[in-house]
Order: C-alpha cells, then structure tokens, then sequence
C-alpha cells in the first residue's frame, strides 16, 4: 500500500498488529482504523524517518516503554480513540521533534504523578481527555511553555488542582468542554493571561448563582470567546453579557450550535461602557424553542453601535428590528444567510438609515422571492461592495 511513495496507508485493513518489514524509506504511516491491540519494542525500531504516525481508532491497551525510541523525526502522533487505560512518560522521551500529539477518547483517569509531556519541547498542539478522565494535577504540564492549541475533553472532570495549567506561559487556543462549574472556574482562574482564545464547549449556563463562579472570567486577556453546544436561559444571558463586557482585551464572541431557552425578556437595559473592545459577533444554529415568541432586542441597543462584523446564520432569523439595524452604525459585514427572511421582512430590516457603513452583506437561502423588491429595500446602502442573495426563491429575472 506504499506504492513508490513514502507515504503508506494501511488504515481499515483489519490488522491485528503492526505490519513488519517498515523501513527508513517511509515519512507517514497510517494504521487508523485497524485492531491493533499492542505496539511492540521493535515495530518501529528502523522507520527512523517517520514524520507523521496515525494509529486512531484501534484497540491498542498496551505499548512497550521504547516503542518509539527510534522516532526522533516524528511530528504528529495520533493515538486518539484506542484504550490506552494509563499514559507512560517513557513513550514520549525521545520525541524530541513532535509538533502534534492526539491522545483523547481513551480510557485513563489522569496524566499520572508528574508531567508525561517534560520531553516534548516543540509541542504544539495537544488533545486530551475522555469520559473516564476525572484529575488533573499540579506538574501534569510542566515542561511546555507554549502551545498553539490544548484541547481537554473533560465532560466528567472533577478534581483540578490549582496552578495545574499555569505552568504554560502561552496558549493560542484553548479548547475546554467540562459540566463542573467548580473546576471551569479554577481552569480559567490559571489561564488569566495565558489564553487568546478561550472555547467553552458543552456546558449549561442556567441558573444565576452558578454565575458567580464565571466572574472570574471578567479578569481573563482573551481576545476571543467561543461557546459551542451550551445551554443558556433568560435567566443567564445579562449575567453572561456583563462579564464579557468586562473583559479588558475582548474582541470577538462566538455561539455556535447552541440553546437558548426563553424569549429574550431579559430584565435589563444593557449599557456599553466607554471601554468595549468587541466588534465581532457570530452566531450559528443557536436553538431558540419558541422563537416566534422571541422580542425585538431593544435590551440590547446600547451595545450594537462599535460592532464591525456580524454574523446570525441559521437560527431562524425573519427580521431584524428597524431600530436595531440603526443602531449597528460601524457594522461593515452582516451575515444572515439561511434564515427565514422574505421580502417584507428585509424591507423593515434594511430600514432608512439603517447599517449606514455597510460593504458586505450575505442573505443567500432565505425566502426571498422579489428581486426588484430587493434591490429597492438595499438600494440606500450607498457603501455596499458585495452582496450575495444566491439559493433565495428568485422567479424569472424581470428587464
């Protein structure tokens, strides 16, 4: 399956161990999606050129302590989804050049006594976690001082102890996805000034007392916050909107494939403060139940008018309140593509001075259906560059 590259695919071949006869002569080996079980001493023993090693998706429960001694070229390893039930400092020793290391969906508990990763000076992106994985302890991450990406699946983790994640002085992207509000806050109460990009994934935002704990999250540097598949309530969105407010180096928001359970009758009149730093907003298939019972935002006026780019895609839009579009006054992109909105809708929406600056809009698959209706509901917007109204209900071109 090498052919006369030196790249070799053997994945989904129903293998049970590690095909012999591997050569200097090979840079990338992939054994995904095989049953290897055991990775032996001498498997890997002459592959010295190896760059990238893919062996998810198997059932390997064992790997002899210098079975990959020999690698010190190797980049990228993915051991994600096997049963690996501990994890051996020993393995990673001579890794010296390894750039990528994939290690979720296994089934340790934790990282050990001390750091399995101490050796691993050119780490840059790291995956760990799964459902069994319940500690993380102080010196687990010593010996990484940067990383561009850490993702920690740890839906069930539950001991944390602090100072565990500050050993890392930068991370670009962190990706974290826990249901304990507890240990949440003490991660993020480590990575203050570490994190650019802090994604939150599948956690419920829902009662307010929970919130408390998120304060912390008003101190952080991030320049970024993702929410991907979490859970918010009327009850807890102010709460959320403050804190973000707070956030001194805050510029850009995210909520992709989430819930909102209520109808925005948020109690609160929102007021930017003179030192708001967001100016991009994206939300993707976020899940409002009763969204035809949804209210016309004025709550949230006040904090539209810096906002450069937005983007509200599939999440059942049919309009955008007049007063709500003369209030995005820097808003330069506006994404609504795969909504509902229909030609009378977009009228109100694109309102007299409404997105006075304007340059690019996207409305493509919504339920448009009168192109010269379109044209005369945009025509004001004397900035407009790009604008793409593709897969609408469009009949015949009129002349």
């Amino acid at each position: 399956s090498c052919g006369a590259t030196q790249l070799c695919n053997c994945s989904s071949m129903g293998l049970d161990f590690i095909p012999l006869g591997l050569t200097a002569k090979i840079t990338m080996l992939n054994l995904a999606h095989n049953r290897i079980k055991h990775i032996r001493s001498q498997d890997l023993q002459q592959a010295v050129n190896l760059r990238a090693l893919l062996l998810q998706f198997n059932e390997i429960s064992s790997i002899d302590e210098d079975s990959f001694r020999s690698l010190g070229k190797l980049e990228l390893l993915n051991l994600s989804s096997n049963s690996l039930a501990h994890l051996s400092p020993v393995w990673f020793g001579h890794l010296f050049s390894l750039q990528h290391l994939h290690l979720q969906g296994n089934s340790y508990r934790d990282l050990g006594e001390s750091s399995p990763f101490s050796n691993l000076r050119n780490l840059s992106s790291l995956h760990l976690g799964n459902p069994w994985f319940s500690t993380i302890r102080q010196g687990n991450f010593e010996g990484i001082d940067l990383l561009g990406e850490l993702w920690i699946d740890g839906g069930n983790l539950s001991q944390y102890e602090p100072g565990s994640l500050k050993s890392i002085k930068k991370i670009n992207h962190m990706i974290i996805n826990l249901r304990n509000t507890n240990v949440f806050s003490a991660i993020v109460r480590d990575l203050l000034h570490s994190v650019t990009w802090l994604e939150v994934r599948k956690i419920a935002f829902s009662i307010p007392a929970e919130m408390k704990l998120l304060r912390v999250m008003s101190s952080s540097f991030a320049k970024k916050i993702s929410f991907k598949q979490v859970l918010l309530t009327d009850a807890t969105v102010p709460e959320i909107v403050n804190i973000l407010e707070d956030m001194p180096e805050l510029v850009e928001v995210e909520m992709i494939d989430s819930r909102l359970l209520g109808t925005g009758q948020w109690e609160i009149q929102f007021q930017a403060n003179q030192s708001q730093t967001v100016r991009v907003l994206t939300i993707e298939k976020l899940s409002i139940e009763q969204f035809y019972l949804f209210t016309d935002l004025h709550t949230v006026k006040g904090l539209l008018s810096l906002l450069t780019k937005v983007t509200v895609e599939n999440t059942k839009v049919f309009l955008v309140p007049c007063s709500i579009s003369q209030h995005l006054l820097s808003l330069e992109y506006l994404d609504l593509s795969a909504n509902l909105l229909g030609d009378q809708s977009l009228e109100h929406s694109a309102c007299q001075d409404g997105w006075p600056s304007l340059q690019t809009l996207n409305l493509s698959q919504n339920s448009l259906s009168d192109l010269e209706m379109t044209g005369k509901s945009l025509s004001h917007l004397r900035n407009l560059i790009l604008l793409d109204i593709s897969q609408n209900n469009f009949g015949k071109i009129p002349d």
